[in-house]
């Protein structure tokens, strides 16, 4: 599983270095073999490679052809992209991914169970306080055995 917050930098190729305390876990939970592709909320969603060969299993065998299964094929598996550690634990990102999610030389990988989500930093900020103001709104509403106080 995978949680927290990290702050990182891309080099000028694009790459970025997975932190240490996942390297293990991806090197042996798929031998450092990745899936990026892009979320409707403007950043890059990251997943070790048999997670991904799941969701394409589900995708695949989906029964019918309606507007919303298309389209969400369409997103998710027409944009991903594999790719692989490297020996000094960096992936590489593609600069069209790069642009959808307006990443820059500042970004902010996010452990999410069995997925990382990468944003810019300024956009997972600004994310964050949307989400904290529509909870105090009432405008999120968690199932009440989940529910949390923010």
């Amino acid at each position: 599983m995978f949680r927290g917050v990290n702050p990182l930098n891309l080099d000028a190729k694009g790459r970025m270095a997975m932190p240490t305390r996942y390297r293990e876990e991806i090197a042996k939970d798929c031998e450092g073999r990745l899936v990026i592709t892009i979320d409707q909320d403007e950043c890059l969603i990251i997943y070790p490679q048999p997670k991904w060969l799941e969701i394409e299993n589900k995708l695949e065998t989906a029964v019918g052809n309606d507007e919303a299964l298309v389209a969400f094929r369409r997103l998710y598996v027409g944009n991903a992209t594999e790719c692989e550690m490297d020996g000094q634990g960096r992936i590489s990102l593609p600069q069209y991914l790069r642009d959808w999610a307006k990443l820059d030389k500042r970004v902010v990988l996010v452990g999410l169970l069995y997925k990382f989500e990468l944003w810019n930093e300024d956009d997972w900020v600004a994310n964050n306080k949307r989400t904290i103001e529509a909870k105090k709104e009432g405008r999120l509403k968690l199932p009440q055995e989940i529910d949390v106080a923010i």
